[in-house]
């Protein structure tokens, strides 16, 4: 019979448990759930399995993307068949935290009186999740990750908040988990597109930054705007981008030997990081 895979509920001992296997020189992938495994899930944690050395299933059932008419608290839970299903699956690591929100104890699932008030308005006179409105007048959590162009159309229409709430948690598991890898599926094709544009936006930025580099002949100022444009459309806020040489680690303003582009940026609360080496 299979060992249940180890369950954390702490962030920072989600965040050691990685860095730990990570420093061995080990590769991770994680799916990120609100649990109540079918099999559509377990299909995608079958290919994250054969794409790293690890992988991590995350379960947290988010009171950021339901909206106080949505019945947060009639969404099913079965933690021990979930954990019975994974097992049969080698996965290594379950992640259960119970508040991933800097909103006192209202960033749980059973911390949130979901009262189903049709419409719910915040102070802002903007649409609210149940994670705002369990603080009365919708004043509660007000950071969130954004894509707005591709939030607008086809389910943004009816569920306003859905897709910040979704951008936002898996921001904060990202930064949380640091996996390598992360599987997601395209029934909700909405979503599986709002995610990749905000996981993808840093990663992407640099790699059109690389090409810049070697093929346009572009000046280290200008691969900086490129970045910061890039970036900057996703939704992301600049802390800095750095061009420097690779093992000194001093600034360049020509890339004549190897160079590595830096770079971290904040999408909402969470501060990314990412890097890309550049070898003429």
């Amino acid at each position: 019979m299979a060992s249940e895979p180890e369950v954390i509920r702490d962030k920072t001992a989600m965040r050691r448990w990685s860095r730990s296997y990570r420093s061995k020189g080990k590769t991770l992938a994680f799916v990120p759930t609100m649990g109540f495994l079918h099999e559509g899930h377990l299909a995608l944690v079958r290919a994250a399995g054969a794409l790293a050395d690890l992988t991590v299933v995350s379960i947290y059932v988010n009171p950021g993307q339901f909206a106080p008419s949505e019945d947060l608290d009639a969404y099913p839970a079965d933690l021990r068949g979930d954990l019975h299903k994974l097992a049969d699956l080698g996965v290594h690591a379950v992640f259960c935290p119970t508040n991933l929100y800097d909103y006192g104890e209202g960033g749980g699932r059973g911390d949130v009186q979901a009262r189903r008030t049709e419409g719910a308005i915040g102070s802002s006179g903007s649409p609210v999740s149940c994670l705002e409105a369990a603080a009365g007048d919708g004043s509660g959590h007000e950071t969130w990750v954004r894509v707005e162009k591709l939030e607008r159309g086809l389910c943004g229409m009816s569920r306003p908040v859905f897709f910040r709430g979704v951008a936002t948690i898996v921001a904060k598991l990202f930064n949380i988990v640091e996996p390598d890898i992360a599987v997601f599926g395209k029934k909700d094709y909405q979503q599986w597109r709002i995610i990749c544009r905000m996981a993808l936006s840093i990663y992407n930025s640099l790699s059109k930054a690389k090409y810049a580099a070697l093929h346009e002949q572009s000046t280290c100022q200008e691969l900086r705007s490129l970045v910061i444009q890039l970036v900057t459309e996703a939704g992301g806020r600049i802390d800095y981008v750095e061009i420097v040489e690779q093992e000194s680690l001093i600034p360049v303003e020509e890339i004549n030997s190897p160079a590595v582009i830096c770079i971290a940026a904040w999408f909402g609360a969470v501060r990314l990081i990412d890097n890309m080496e550049i070898n003429p």
